[in-house]
């Protein structure tokens, strides 16, 4: 089992509906975490709420920082907006990063959500399975 890392910023949204879709999809080869440079410490209402709707949420997923992972052995690393990308720090054990950005959803119409989840299934997704699981 791969072990990979969703960074943002904040982890209240897109890594956090990165983590539930991965880990719902590809729980064969992957384990998804998320965390957040500044992580806010709150999930995103709206994202939490999608992410239910569709089966995909597990109660263990929370906002955190980045140092509560720092020490785990990801085999890659992929940030997902800007500002994570930036600042992404080095890790101690030598990981692949890659950055793929999705724009943040948060203060859109709620249907925002649903497109921005789709983009990290139909984006990511695939980027993941060509990483780690082939």
């Amino acid at each position: 089992m791969k072990n990979v890392l969703i960074l943002c910023t904040g982890n209240s949204c897109r890594s956090i509906m990165a983590e539930a879709l991965i880990n719902a999809k590809m729980q064969d080869c992957v384990h998804a975490q998320s965390s957040g440079v500044k992580a806010s410490g709150k999930i995103n209402p709206y994202a939490q709420e999608l992410l239910t709707a569709k089966g995909y949420w597990k109660d263990v997923y929370h906002s955190k920082v980045i140092d509560t992972v720092l020490d785990t052995a990801f085999d890659l690393v992929v940030t997902v907006c800007d500002h994570a990308h930036e600042t992404c720090p080095m890790f101690p054990k030598a990981v692949k990063t890659i950055h793929i950005a999705f724009e943040d959803p948060s203060g859109k119409a709620v249907d925002e959500y649903a497109k921005t989840l789709d983009l990290i299934e139909e984006k990511l997704l695939p980027i993941i399975k060509t990483e780690l699981c082939d």
